[in-house]
Parts: C-alpha cells; structure tokens; sequence
C-alpha cells in the first residue's frame, strides 16, 4: 500500500468530519429516500462533495463508489468506496454518533480502511496485513468467549414497515442470550467498536458496501471475522454482515439460524 494513500484518505477523512462537527446542531435540510426513515441532509452532499473533490485531484484515474452520487469515473483496478455521513438520522436530530468511512479497494479487494469520528476525535486506521489502528494505538478485539457474556450491536432496515425481512426476530433472539443489543445508528461505528473491542460483536440483514469496506477490514485487521450472515465470505457489493471477535462467531451464527427459521 502506497503511504500516499493512507495520507490523503486519513486527511479527507478529517477534513470532511471537522466539516459535519462545524455544522453539527444547525437546522438541516431533509430530504427522504424512498421512506420516512432513510435521510438525506445537505451535509451528506456537502461531506461527499469535499471527499469527491480531495480523491479526484490526487487519484484522477480512480473509480469512486459513493452512498449518494453512485459510481463516478470509468473501469479502474482502484476503487475508493464512500460513506460521507454514516449516521445521518443521528445528525439530523443532533445526536453525536456518526463518522465518515474512506475505503480503497484494489483489484477486488479492500486494501485500506479509515473511518473519523469527529464527535471524539477518533480516527481508526487498517491496511490488509498491517493490523488496526486508533490514533496510533493499535487495536484488538475484546476476549469474550460466550454470547452470554456479549454486547452485540445491531440495525434495523430502512423498509421495516414493508418487509417481513425486519430483523425483529433476530433482535429479540440475541437479546435473551447477550447482555445486551446496542443499536445506536451508525453500521460503520459499530465494525470499529467490535476493533476496539467495545463491543462483542454486529450483525445486520443488509447493508451498502461504503457501510462495510472499510469497517469490515478494520475489525478482520484487529483480530476479529467477518462473514456473511451463513459464515460465507461477505458479498462487499450487497453485504449482510456478521462481526465478531472471532470467539463468539460460531454461537452468532447459530442465533441467526435458529432465528430465521
């Protein structure tokens, strides 16, 4: 991994949370993605706009996945993915609890991940085989060895009202075997939180892959699995995610089976 790539997305990264704090607390405008519960705010748009613009001077020949415009830039073996604002009904409503996720994939395969927490100046860093890292200190995941003894984070989908796929079994399920589920509106923190061994483990029916690409290698680079929700790799263009610290994956996994049925 090139050092200028970590340089210039840890800086964008930083950039673009020092931009959503500024704003933080200010009337928003809303905007709705197909249903009352999938938001949309200018500085969603503001954040993407300032990523977009950072990685196109520096990398002109990269692909750009992003939540809210898409692909941008023709076929590349580069792929940066973009998460500009992941909590957004968090910050809509003035809630400190969202960060901004930087991921580069090459030929496939993510190389690199960041992710800024402005709210408390935590920025989490990995690249494949070099492990994880929070402000310089290097992470690793927690030593729980039984749900039993877990805190596990889950979210719901944007169409709950319109799917029976609505992870409310599954959510009741974990929450009489775990000491408790988290569920606090932000899938990117929640990877970083199991990386630093905050929580036990994450699971979520569906997320975007800027939800996962970096979150995904940062827990993998902090000693923990990720797998999709049968214990198969994770499909990073439509990914359903479980997270664990690894010791707890199998007994996850069974909960999700035995819940789903």
């Amino acid at each position: 991994m090139d050092d200028r790539d970590r340089q210039v997305a840890v800086e964008t990264a930083r950039r673009a949370g020092a931009l959503l704090g500024a704003e933080a607390g200010n009337r928003r405008q809303i905007a709705f993605k197909g249903s009352p519960s999938n938001l949309v705010t200018e500085m969603d748009r503001r954040s993407e706009g300032l990523i977009l613009e950072a990685l196109g001077a520096e990398f002109p020949g990269d692909a750009i996945l992003s939540e809210e415009r898409g692909t941008v830039g023709g076929p590349s073996s580069r792929r940066w993915i973009v998460d500009p604002l992941d909590g957004t009904t968090n910050y809509a409503h003035g809630i400190p609890l969202f960060c901004v996720s930087i991921a580069l994939e090459v030929e496939g395969r993510t190389r690199l991940g960041v992710v800024y927490d402005p709210n408390l100046d935590e920025c989490f860093v990995a690249e494949r085989g070099q492990g994880a890292w929070l402000n310089g200190e290097r992470l690793s995941v927690s030593e729980a060895v039984t749900l039993n003894e877990s805190l596990v984070a889950t979210g719901l989908p944007y169409n709950i009202r319109e799917t029976s796929r609505n992870n409310l079994a599954e959510f009741a399920a974990f929450s009489l075997r775990c000491q408790g589920v988290r569920r606090m509106g932000s899938a990117v923190l929640y990877f970083c939180y199991v990386a630093a061994g905050r929580l036990d483990g994450y699971w979520e029916l569906r997320v975007g892959p800027w939800d996962a690409a970096a979150g995904a290698l940062i827990v993998e680079e902090a000693g923990g699995r990720v797998t999709n929700l049968g214990g198969g790799p994770l499909d990073p263009e439509r990914p359903e995610v479980v997270a664990s610290n690894g010791r707890i994956h199998e007994e996850m996994l069974r909960v999700l089976k035995e819940a789903q049925r």
